[in-house]
């Protein structure tokens, strides 16, 4: 701390705590990544990436730490519109790599815009939830929030690009939970998005195990999604049985509304519909993906094959680890995607138990502090913004542990900071710096 001309006691503008994790935790990675990428054809240009990138993003954290939090709140319409333009500009303009035209190309590294979209959607929520907080118990309210939302999710769709949504979807619900929106709708939320993803976990169950179908119920649900027709006489099926449930309870005098009954037949059908698009949209190796996570031994030599080798890698590291650069798994390329969607596995066998264990303790301090710059921010729009950050870091930590531990599907979602990718490197400590202001003007202007 230092003191000001007029003798008060100034605080300090930095949270030191949040930043030395931010910088271990990038440290950490980037020998993970070199580690990783030894055996690679392609390392140039990866360490080329991660060198440009950990300066840029250091400027983007300084920039992002320097500037007043609250002009997001005042510039929230151009914060939106480049957000929408840089996503649908993509489509365009982009690349195709992996199966979705994610990437702007650039003559030395690429950018992925997701990853900045995904900040801009926070700041603008944050503006959209502080400035509706006297309605935030009422249902508009939140709908409202998800209708800012829906047009990034159409965009994202298009790419395809489902682990953006994956990751972005929850952040709203936490920010939401957070300002003070009604469990009962937050629920319903829930519902609609539990149902549009069990429809294609349960037509994956079903393709898995084709024996199943000698059943005709089970066939006719799985071709549900052939024809219209099919489709039709379903909703018009769930539309009968919520109406016939609410007939049952008037006869019974339950004192339960009508309300009650019709929402759920339409949380059921957009569910219905939500879960054929995404069906429809995924690409051969998302649902490669999906099946892996329900059943990985089916396919150890093909699908199941990253998942296996990752929990292989970090069991061969024991408690203390094989010793950075030392790696068999990982470096031998028996671990595929070993930079980007599995670079635990690269910790967990150079590293060992303690690597993971330090790992984890320094997200938990970093998201810790997050959470203590939102209680101690000078306005509702600080501590929104700092809430999303938050759930940014949550959502990502939960994603890749929830992988490994085979609790969620690998969805092609880098660990921030540790991680191998530019943008999302880039993004993350933005995203931090923006928190960094929130923390550094929490009780004066300055």
């Amino acid at each position: 701390m230092i003191f000001t001309p007029q003798g008060g006691l100034k605080k300090n503008r930095i949270d030191w705590a949040l930043f030395l994790a931010a910088m271990f935790l990038l440290a950490l990675g980037t020998m993970a990544i070199f580690s990783s990428v030894a055996v690679l054809p392609g390392q140039a240009r990866i360490i080329r990436v991660q060198l440009i990138a950990i300066p840029l993003a250091l400027i983007a954290f300084g920039a992002a730490w320097s500037l007043n939090y609250q002009v997001y709140q005042d510039q929230w319409k151009f914060v939106y519109g480049v957000l929408l333009v840089i996503l649908a500009g993509v489509l365009l303009f982009g690349v195709v790599d992996k199966g979705a035209r994610s990437w702007y190309r650039l003559p030395y590294f690429s950018i992925q815009p997701s990853e900045f979209a995904r900040v801009g959607l926070i700041l603008v929520l944050a503006n959209f939830l502080d400035k509706r907080i006297g309605k935030i118990k009422e249902l508009p309210t939140v709908l409202g929030a998800f209708a800012l939302c829906v047009p990034v999710f159409l965009l994202l769709i298009k790419q395809p690009d489902f682990s953006a949504i994956l990751i972005t979807f929850p952040i709203t619900l936490i920010m939401l939970f957070a300002a003070g929106a009604s469990v009962f709708h937050l629920s319903i939320i829930v519902g609609y998005a539990f149902i549009s993803a069990l429809f294609p976990i349960l037509w994956s169950v079903i393709t898995l195990n084709p024996e199943l179908l000698d059943n005709a119920l089970v066939g006719y649900f799985f071709h549900l999604s052939d024809s219209w027709l099919s489709a039709s006489i379903f909703i018009a099926a769930v539309v009968l049985g919520c109406w016939l449930l609410w007939r049952l309870s008037v006869r019974l005098y339950a004192n339960v509304s009508g309300v009650y009954f019709a929402g759920a037949a339409l949380v059921l059908m957009l569910g219905f519909f939500s879960g054929m698009l995404v069906k429809n949209q995924m690409k051969d190796y998302q649902q490669k993906r999906l099946e892996v996570f329900l059943s990985p031994e089916t396919d150890p030599r093909g699908a199941g094959y990253n998942l296996l080798q990752a929990r292989i890698a970090i069991g061969s590291g024991g408690i203390l680890g094989r010793g950075i650069f030392s790696g068999t798994q990982s470096r031998l390329g028996f671990v595929p995607e070993r930079h980007t969607d599995f670079i635990l596995a690269v910790v967990g066998e150079e590293l060992g138990f303690w690597g993971m264990l330090l790992v984890t303790g320094l997200y938990v301090l970093l998201m810790r502090r997050i959470m203590e710059g939102a209680r101690l921010a000078r306005d509702r729009f600080g501590y929104l913004v700092n809430c999303g950050v938050f759930g940014m870091f949550l959502v990502y930590f939960c994603i890749n542990f929830g992988m490994l531990l085979g609790l969620a599907p690998v969805a092609g979602v880098p660990l921030p900071l540790v991680s191998y990718g530019g943008s999302n490197l880039v993004a993350t400590l933005m995203a931090l710096g923006i928190a960094e202001s929130v923390y550094a003007r929490r009780y004066a202007l300055v």
